[in-house]
């Protein structure tokens, strides 16, 4: 028996072949299936190329791509109480909420930022569907009216990103007090006369519809995005009759009356910057860092035909 060859050349051999591939390399659209590397999705927004499927994307991701250069200021929030209720189902309201900053990495369902979009500052606030399905607890409630009140201070348009399954049943009737409490600070915006736009993100239900979410001056919702209070089923159940299709789908509620406009992720940086300066009377975005030509006569740019007395002699 050789040891060398038979033990030392394979122990070599599977250090140096051994290949390590990370398992977050490739992601399968929900929609299609198709394969997208990892990059080149999240250069797209978490939008599929194959068939314009939008899928999830984080709030901090989402802002960005939103803000110029991608620089923004987290707002300080007040801490909410963490178990008001000490509620337990089958695990007690702080192990899940432990469970779920380590999956996101975020402390909460919502954050709120500031920075500008296009040079127009404005305060924008984000809801993480992947944090207990983007709950609406007391800490939404705060975030919400911290953010009104920073727009206030800086006198400028506040957008939210709305993706929430209702209430947070672990906070009972305390969540359920978030829906008059952020529609009050939805009013101390408007009464600012300053812009509260909203965009609806998939999915958009429970309490978070039935206050802030659809009280904006302006309502955008993302392709194909699940808008509504009820789920379809339980109103098909109340009412007993077959819903239409695409029923509680943007589309849907675009050509009902219930929003302004559909808009693709791609175009929604440049959808904002618009209504935001149009909506504070600012003047349009100006592209690019130089400065404005200053007006030069027409007739001093056309090329000179006199020859001199020198240029005669040579």
């Amino acid at each position: 028996m050789n040891w060398i060859s038979n033990y030392v050349r394979p122990k070599i051999n599977s250090i140096f072949s051994r290949r390590e591939t990370p398992d977050n390399l490739w992601s399968k659209c929900e929609n299609c299936g198709t394969m997208l590397f990892h990059r080149e999705l999240s250069d797209a927004q978490n939008v599929c190329p194959s068939c314009d499927h939008h899928m999830h994307i984080d709030p901090r991701e989402r802002f960005q791509h939103l803000f110029d250069g991608g620089l923004f200021v987290e707002v300080d929030v007040p801490k909410a109480v963490a178990d008001p209720l000490h509620f337990k189902d089958q695990k007690k309201y702080p192990e899940r909420m432990k469970i779920a900053q380590k999956a996101t990495g975020e402390a909460e369902a919502m954050i709120v930022v500031e920075g500008e979009i296009g040079r127009t500052p404005i305060v924008a606030a984000g809801q993480n569907f992947k944090f207990m399905g983007g709950s609406m607890g007391m800490h939404v409630g705060n975030s919400i009216i911290a953010a009104a009140e920073r727009a206030i201070a800086k006198k400028c348009p506040f957008v939210i990103f709305t993706a929430a399954g209702g209430a947070r049943m672990q906070e009972g009737i305390l969540s359920l007090m978030q829906m008059p409490r952020t529609t009050v600070a939805v009013e101390m915006v408007k009464e600012a006369r300053l812009p509260y736009i909203v965009v609806l993100t998939h999915p958009t239900t429970g309490g978070v519809t039935a206050s802030y979410a659809m009280l904006g001056d302006v309502q955008i919702a993302e392709p194909n995005a699940l808008i509504g209070f009820a789920g379809a089923r339980v109103i098909e159940q109340t009412i007993r009759e077959s819903l239409p299709e695409g029923f509680q789908r943007a589309e849907y509620l675009l050509d009902h009356g219930m929003l302004d406009r559909v808009t693709a992720r791609k175009d929604l940086r440049n959808d904002l910057i618009t209504i935001c300066r149009m909506l504070m009377r600012n003047s349009p975005e100006v592209v690019g860092d130089l400065p404005k030509p200053e007006d030069v006569p027409v007739a001093s740019l056309k090329p000179s035909t006199k020859q001199t007395v020198g240029d005669k002699k040579a």
